[in-house]
């Protein structure tokens, strides 16, 4: 064979053997956690936020987009869980300071801070006159109510402006919110980490919370996704 030949013959050979390398891998390759998923909510946006099992208090929380038809990853942080771990949103009990598992829309994000510059989600600002209602016996259960209500106890409730850490920055969760079923649990949001564990809430870091209000588009229905790696509450099964 003359060298320009086996030059070209060669090359040839390394070109074939990558593309065969190529394409040996790309079966193996897991596709995107949302791709996975039996249901993302039908829009361009959503959040997931997964931990290994029911018991754990800490996770991963993951932002995802839709463009192109592909699903692709914006951002994640970590994130903390409630103090009990999680439970199947479906059957969870209030004050159980577990967080629920499901798919849920977001209805709103609010603060007690001003909302960060860039946010386009509809954005609620807290003051002394904001609480959460979660007396099983009020008939604004599961809301925020400004001012508190004479059927919500204050012992039953949030005061949202005393969470200063916590709710500088937070989005509603739109678990038990449609239909609030009395018992199953209130007030639970995702928000800037306090402390520790939570009672049931997810929380992230201030900057992760801030870059994800930044980030979220109501024209794009964003959702959020709560979830263990595997097992009756897996991710892959809202």
């Amino acid at each position: 064979m003359r060298p320009r030949a086996a030059a070209l013959a060669s090359a040839a050979a390394l070109v074939l053997a990558a593309t065969c390398a190529l394409g040996a891998a790309a079966p193996g390759a897991k596709p995107p956690l949302p791709a996975r998923m039996a249901d993302t909510g039908g829009g361009t946006q959503l959040i997931t936020a997964r931990a290994a099992h029911t018991g754990s208090t800490t996770g991963t929380l993951t932002w995802w987009e839709r463009r192109g038809g592909r699903w692709a990853k914006s951002g994640s942080a970590s994130a903390r869980f409630g103090a009990k771990g999680l439970t199947e949103g479906g059957s969870r009990e209030q004050g159980t300071n577990t967080t629920p598992t499901g798919l849920f829309r977001l209805p709103y994000a609010f603060g007690i801070k001003a909302a960060p510059p860039g946010t386009g989600y509809p954005y609620r600002r807290v003051t002394k006159n904001s609480w959460w209602c979660q007396d099983n016996k009020s008939r604004s259960y599961n809301r925020w109510t400004q001012p508190r209500p004479a059927d919500c106890r204050a012992a039953e409730s949030e005061h949202l402006i005393t969470y200063e850490a916590q709710y500088a920055h937070a989005l509603v969760i739109g678990f038990n919110y449609d239909r609030p079923v009395r018992g199953r649990g209130a007030g639970i949001f995702l928000h800037v980490n306090g402390r520790g564990a939570t009672a049931g809430c997810v929380s992230v870091s201030g900057d992760a919370m801030r870059r994800i209000l930044r980030w979220a588009e109501p024209d794009r229905r964003p959702h959020m996704a709560i979830g263990t790696a595997s097992g009756g509450t897996a991710i892959t099964r809202y």
